[in-house]
């Protein structure tokens, strides 16, 4: 994962998640059926599993009914069928443990999108900001050891001369033969 950016990191992350979300919706759903022509209530009284073949169709568990599926409204009224006892798209699960399955998924996947959008969008501010502030100090420390060391160079030169001058070592620099006049 060196050498990824962040925006790079989150648009992978996202990536993965609606394809795992894509695969998963594919794996779970189950091919639906061709609507069947005949009226539901010819399932009632038999079972479940031939009541729902016809997927506008609603089964009551409470009276063993086959019911045609209120279209109209998006929650079957109590009136038809509680939402406890009502079964539409598998006979295994009721409606309403259905709707609130579904939320929960849903809001699960919303909550993760909003919050990777939320940290990319933070550490792409962040981060951006974070490394010129860093990079500006780097370089004022670069060029602040630079002046030291110049400084002690020069120090050291001017000590070494006075060492040289006092000792005589010191050459003039203007006649090239001058080391050789005192011997």
């Amino acid at each position: 994962m060196e050498g990824l950016g962040v925006k790079d990191l989150c648009t992978r992350v996202m990536f993965l998640l609606i394809s795992l979300y894509m695969v998963w919706g594919f794996q779970t759903s189950a091919p639906t059926p061709a609507p069947i022509s005949t009226p539901c209530s010819v399932f009632s009284g038999k079972s479940c599993e031939e009541c729902l073949r016809n997927v506008s169709c609603l089964w009551c568990i409470t009276n063993n009914t086959c019911l045609e599926y209120p279209v109209r409204t998006i929650l079957p009224p109590s009136s038809i069928c509680a939402m406890s006892d009502a079964r539409w798209g598998a006979c295994w699960i009721n409606f309403e443990a259905l709707i609130i399955a579904m939320s929960v998924i849903l809001g699960v996947i919303l909550l993760t999108i909003t919050l990777c959008c939320c940290y990319c969008c933070y550490c792409r501010k962040s981060s951006s900001s974070r490394f010129d502030a860093e990079e500006e100090n780097l370089i004022r420390e670069r060029e602040k050891r630079q002046q030291e060391s110049l400084q002690r160079k020069v120090e050291r030169t001017i000590k070494h001369n006075e060492i040289r001058k006092k000792y005589g070592l010191l050459q003039d620099t203007d006649h090239p033969y001058s080391k050789y006049e005192n011997e």
